[in-house]
Parts: structure tokens; sequence; C-alpha cells
């Protein structure tokens, strides 16, 4: 794709709630600016590549396994700091997020911009719908997405967002929080 920038929602449509990303695309297809594409993909690891290959800049949005409380929020800014692996080890792919991030940095061709969104899954059952706790962090999580294409901080690289006490939470990567 040649946008300048690319969200990406990933995620499985038939496993409860790792279709959170796909939630989270669907929400913003008709909201981004212009020169923002809004993809739903399934994760594999090739063709994340693929989709991110001419962009300026990337958000990525996936349901985490962290042990987190399902509908934690977590923003990790691949510029700050390499994607914890172990929070996104669900994937159906040997070769997933994780690895697409790492093999594209390893060959200088990460994006000049790529921030991933990770919402904390509770059900990753075969089924349609995802747990309360997850559906409330979707229109967040989009509002944010929408913040920073919107006002130019992911191209600036802007600072990591603030942990909130109340669900749905929101647990930040990054040099130092906001």
């Amino acid at each position: 794709m040649s946008q300048n920038w690319i969200v990406i929602g990933i995620g499985n449509e038939y496993a409860s709630d790792d279709a959170v990303g796909l939630l989270v695309a669907r929400k913003l297809k008709d909201r981004a600016p212009g020169t923002v594409a809004v993809v739903e993909h399934g994760g594999e690891g090739a063709g994340l590549r693929e989709c991110w290959k001419n962009a300026v800049g990337v958000i990525l949005i996936d349901a985490t396994s962290s042990g987190a409380s399902a509908g934690t929020i977590f923003r990790f800014d691949e510029a700050a700091a390499p994607l914890p692996a172990e929070r996104f080890y669900r994937s159906t792919h040997a070769f997933g997020l994780t690895e697409a991030i790492e093999l594209s940095r390893s060959l200088h061709e990460l994006p000049a911009r790529l921030v991933v969104y990770g919402i904390e899954a509770r059900n990753f059952s075969a089924g349609i719908g995802v747990t309360a706790e997850v559906a409330a962090a979707v229109e967040t999580v989009a509002e944010r997405v929408l913040q920073e294409v919107k006002s130019g901080d992911a191209a600036r690289g802007g600072q990591s967002q603030h942990a909130e006490n109340n669900p749905p939470r929101d647990r930040s990567s990054g040099p130092q929080p906001a």
C-alpha cells in the first residue's frame, strides 16, 4: 500500500476476543482521514510486512494474553523498545506479528513509526462475539488511534499514554509515560 499511514486491525472473527483488532478497524474505516488506510488482517507475518511495506507509519491493533485484566489497553512504541513477544504468543501462525516486526527491524525495513495497541483478551475459544470487558475497550482504542493519526503524535513519535485507574485500563510501554 502506498498510503502515508496504515492502521491494521488483527484478529480472528471466529475466536471470540481474538476479533478485537478487527472490531477496532471496523470502527475506524469511515472515520479515518484520507491519508490513512484501514485494513483488517488475520495476522500472518509475511502478509503484515507486505501491508506496511510502503507506509510512513503503522498502527497495529491486536489481542494480548499477558495475565492482565480483560480489557486492559497496552500501547507499545516500536521506536522505544521491542514488542514484548510473550504478550502476543497466541498467534495461530508460526510467523506472526512479533516475528514480522523483528524481521523488519533486522532487515532495516521497519516503517519510520510503528505503534502497537494490545487489548487484553479473556476468551480465545471458538465463537463469535467478544466479552464485555474487551468490547468496552474497542471504542477507547479507536479514539486513541484517531487522535494519534490526526494530531501527528504518531508521526512525531508521541509519548506513551497515561495508565488509567478504571477499566478499560491502559498500560503503555516506551521510555517514559507521558
